[in-house]
């Protein structure tokens, strides 16, 4: 029976033990999912020849074989034979491909395979994360087959593409508009159609990156009126009253209309990075506090939040988790040899950062992989979700990556690479990742000038924003949407005096990193102008 089946039949105790029992395993339980499906990807991946191409000729036969054997891996370590789509030396017969942003300017796409397997692993994680975000205690079903969901998500070949199509082998919820639809739309086209087939349905779930459901939820008041008396006509009686009522309402408060005026949102789920940033404006907007999810193309749907909205669980049967410390991640940015040795899940230590290192299961092509994010472990236990396993929150990407708003993968490479095909005398720099006045992320970069190029010509900061934003969006899609979908002007820059590198490497005897250095040694850096 699938869970469609199941609601039918309200058999609500089962369907929450089906697809929400991970929440009640004990650490020992989890641990122990976690050892048995990896034992078997282990095989599958040493002896597959991507497998062999990365162990040249060992075969570890237990986990702890595996990862003193599979040093920590990167895209790199994949790319020629996934991008070439060599189903034949993959670990499991790929049933569809993934695409992403891999690195703009350097490397156009990444692809990754999905399994049979992995489909359906993300199909019951998928039910499980629709169920949890419109819980409000443990066990509580409140899913209908009737149900539908504003999609704010981009279409295949992207990974968010795989969330309707889990959804409907599994049960009838109807996605606002259709897959069919979204498929030949725009994304400001998807959206506006969205609305307002919502405004003439109804609505009970949300789902989209954090930074895009905020940018549509506040475009939303242009378009509440239903399309004119027309579409007004046509929207359902108790969308009509609901309409009116607002409108009287909003006219009485001397304010406009907002989305939870006029739905009531059963679960309202985000995913992608910067999401703490904007939950507290959309819970706002919508009424409904948002549970936050994690995914990626590679590893899939790893993680999410409960009805406390209090940290995020991870799947104990996607990926195997490794861990490496914070202090070890910072000891790899200084030397890429280093080989840091990780902690498993039941090693994690509450309040600690980690990077987090996955090992795809059931037939995955990626181990021991670096997919660049970090985590805080919140908690081994929680009273208030009653659980006895460790709970994160999302932090951000890994230092050497500038991520904003869930768009971008700005890296070393891609600055120098803007710097030098803008042509601009630059001697040195940093990036930072900011943040608004208003909570919103930005890109900082402090730029020092080749005295040079001073002494023939005045270069101000706004000049050198515009030209380094022109080659940005020349070498970057995703930079280019951060303006065109979310309304966004993401880059700051600061001109420092001449000699301010200098000065900073002359005082503290090291160089300053260029991506996102500690605030200490920012601030350590900018005091230098004064000693000039």
């Amino acid at each position: 029976m699938n869970l469609k089946e199941k609601l039918q039949e309200e058999k609500y105790a089962e369907i929450w033990s089906e697809y929400c029992g991970f929440l009640d395993l004990d650490m020992g339980q989890y641990m122990q999912i976690q050892r048995r499906l990896m034992e078997e990807q282990i095989q599958l991946w040493s002896n597959s020849p991507l497998g062999q191409s990365i162990l040249k000729g060992k075969h570890p036969q237990t986990i702890d074989e595996f990862r003193k054997t599979v040093p920590l891996t990167t895209y790199d370590d994949y790319a020629d034979i996934l991008l070439q789509k060599r189903a034949d030396m993959l670990p499991g017969n790929p049933i569809i491909w993934i695409q992403t942003t891999w690195e703009g300017g350097k490397h156009p796409i990444k692809l990754a395979p999905y399994t049979r397997g992995m489909l359906d692993t993300y199909r019951t994680n998928v039910c499980a994360c629709l169920i949890l975000a419109s819980s409000t205690e443990k066990g509580e079903v409140t899913v209908k087959n009737t149900d539908k969901i504003l999609y704010a998500l981009a279409p295949l070949p992207f990974a968010t593409g795989l969330f309707p199509l889990a959804l409907n082998e599994e049960v009838d919820i109807r996605f606002l508009p259709n897959v069919a639809q979204a498929q030949d739309l725009s994304f400001s086209e998807r959206n506006k159609l969205g609305f307002k087939l919502a405004m003439k349905q109804d609505v009970e779930y949300f789902f989209g990156l954090g930074s895009v459901a905020y940018a549509v939820s506040q475009s939303f008041s242009g378009s509440s009126s239903g399309g004119g008396i027309t579409g007004f006509l046509k929207c359902r009686p108790k969308m009509v009253f609901r309409m009116l009522k607002a409108k009287i309402k909003c006219k009485k408060e001397k304010r406009q209309v907002l989305p939870k005026d006029l739905f009531g949102l059963k679960g309202f789920m985000v995913a992608g990075t910067d999401n703490r940033y904007y939950k507290d404006d959309l819970e706002k907007l919508w009424g409904v506090r948002p549970m936050e999810l994690f995914a990626g193309t590679e590893p899939s749907i790893i993680g999410t939040e409960t009805w406390t909205r209090n940290g995020m669980y991870f799947f104990p049967d996607t990926c195997f988790y490794e861990f490496i410390r914070e202090k070890d991640m910072e000891k790899m940015l200084e030397d890429p040899q280093y080989q840091p040795q990780t902690c498993l899940m039941d090693e994690v230590e509450e309040g600690e950062s980690y990077e987090i290192v996955l090992t795809v299961l059931k037939g995955g092509a990626f181990a021991r992989y670096r997919v660049g994010d970090m985590y805080r472990c919140a908690g081994l236990t929680n009273s208030e979700d009653d659980t006895r396993i460790p709970r994160f929150e999302y932090i951000d990407r890994v230092p050497d990556i500038i991520d904003i708003a869930g768009f971008t993968r700005i890296s070393e490479t891609g600055i120098n690479n803007v710097i030098q095909l803008s042509g601009l005398q630059i001697e040195n720099w940093v990036a930072m990742k900011e943040l608004t006045e208003q909570s919103r992320p930005y890109l900082h970069i402090y730029v020092e000038m080749k005295r040079q190029s001073l002494e023939h010509s005045a270069v101000s900061a706004d000049i050198l924003k515009e030209l380094m934003t022109t080659y940005f969006k020349y070498i970057d899609q995703d930079y280019r949407d951060l303006k065109k979908i979310l309304g966004m002007d993401p880059l700051h820059v600061t001109v420092l005096r001449c000699g301010t590198f200098r000065t900073f490497e002359e005082t503290y005897g090291r160089k300053i990193r260029h991506m996102r250095p500690s605030l200490t040694d920012l601030r350590d850096l900018l005091k230098g102008q004064n000693r000039n």
